[in-house]
């Protein structure tokens, strides 16, 4: 007496149809809840790396504007200092 092993044929194609379906809707929500065009290089390589270029440069001058910002304050400060010191010798 052999054993005889059945297999569903079609459980097992609406198990692998169902895999690539959730699949393919994870990625559909994640592009939607992101609101972002590119999500990742699949979708669009050199989109992607134009992004990523223009994200360093706004961050780089966002940096840039930050410093310019404490370089005046410094000056301002110096300023002052020398005002008070001409105030010192005057009197």
């Amino acid at each position: 007496m052999g054993f005889r092993i059945n297999t569903n044929i079609g459980a097992l194609n609406a198990h692998a149809n169902s895999v690539v379906n959730a699949r393919e809707l994870d990625k559909s929500l994640s592009r939607l809840s992101s609101g972002l065009r590119i999500n990742s290089a699949a979708d669009d390589a050199s989109g992607m790396a134009i992004a990523d270029s223009l994200r360093s440069q706004a961050a780089t001058l966002g940096q840039a504007i930050n410093n310019g910002n404490d370089a005046i304050g410094i000056l301002q400060t110096a300023d002052k200092a020398m005002d008070e010191q001409l105030k010192i010798l005057d009197t």
